[in-house]
């Protein structure tokens, strides 16, 4: 029997995961049962052999495989392919193997490290899942208080030059323990200010004071991942995690904050 079997799956039911959080809002702490966006790790291979692994909303694998494809030169509208999928253990797609003629292959094969779409290219050069795994010890947690985290914020936008401008581009703020900022970098792309933030501090000999981000973007995977290489153990977000972003943040021991708008936010981790 092959290690792939032919199969589709109805993923609506694991499109949200519910998770319990901390709110702060109109000054008062209290718990509830938050809904977050499901995120999943899924392979691709061509022709049984490790491609690209992308992060994504459970559903619609074939779609995402195909316009993947596509995009990246590896196939074109006449290219014939077939299909087998691998289901995981929570019976969502977690592997998608993509049968090719090696004739209709494009260019785009010859260097899956280009990729463009990994959740906005965060694990860019990723070919296996076994690639995104990472060791190491806990994070030592920082609990802030409502009055010290919009401190951070109002710092941060402060200190944006081009967003208030454009409206268009993602900030990464990087403070020591007491709130100093050491660095903020912005970028079209959320993960490329993450990485101009880190790299900045890295080449001044200063990455290691940092130890509280506040990104104005979206929380995946990537952005965890990211955080506990470089030992940031707290991270706060304007936008929404995912529930990798928190499974994972939970693990390395970082402290997760997200929705910090206005005078509220959530901790969930």
């Amino acid at each position: 029997m092959s290690k792939y079997c032919n199969f589709t799956i109805n993923a609506m039911s694991k499109l949200f995961s519910t998770y319990r959080a901390i709110k702060y809002q109109n000054g008062k702490l209290f718990e509830v049962n938050d809904q977050v966006t499901t995120e999943k790790a899924l392979q691709i291979s061509i022709n049984d052999i490790h491609f690209a692994v992308v992060m994504q909303t459970p559903g619609d694998e074939i779609n995402l495989v195909t316009g993947l494809l596509f995009s990246e030169d590896v196939i074109d509208d006449k290219t014939k392919i077939s299909f087998e999928t691998k289901i995981s253990d929570d019976k969502l797609i977690q592997e998608v193997n993509c049968l090719i003629n090696s004739n209709e292959i494009g260019d785009g094969y010859k260097n899956s490290r280009s990729l463009l779409s990994v959740s906005s290219c965060g694990i860019c050069g990723k070919k296996d899942l076994e690639d995104l795994k990472l060791n190491g010890e806990k994070l030592t947690q920082l609990l802030l208080d409502s009055s010290f985290i919009f401190g951070l914020k109002k710092q941060m936008q402060i200190n944006q030059p081009v967003f208030p401008i454009t409206g268009s581009t993602h900030g990464a703020a990087l403070f020591n323990k007491k709130g100093s900022l050491l660095g903020l970098k912005e970028d079209i792309g959320r993960h490329n200010a993450l990485d101009k933030s880190i790299g900045e501090l890295l080449i001044k000999g200063k990455l290691k004071e940092a130890k509280i981000l506040f990104f104005s973007g979206r929380l995946s995977f990537e952005i965890i991942f990211k955080c506990f290489r470089a030992k940031i153990s707290t991270i706060i977000a304007i936008s929404a995690p995912s529930s990798l972003a928190i499974d994972f943040a939970k693990e390395f021991g970082i402290t997760l904050y997200g929705f910090c708008r206005d005078d509220r936010y959530t901790r969930y981790a």
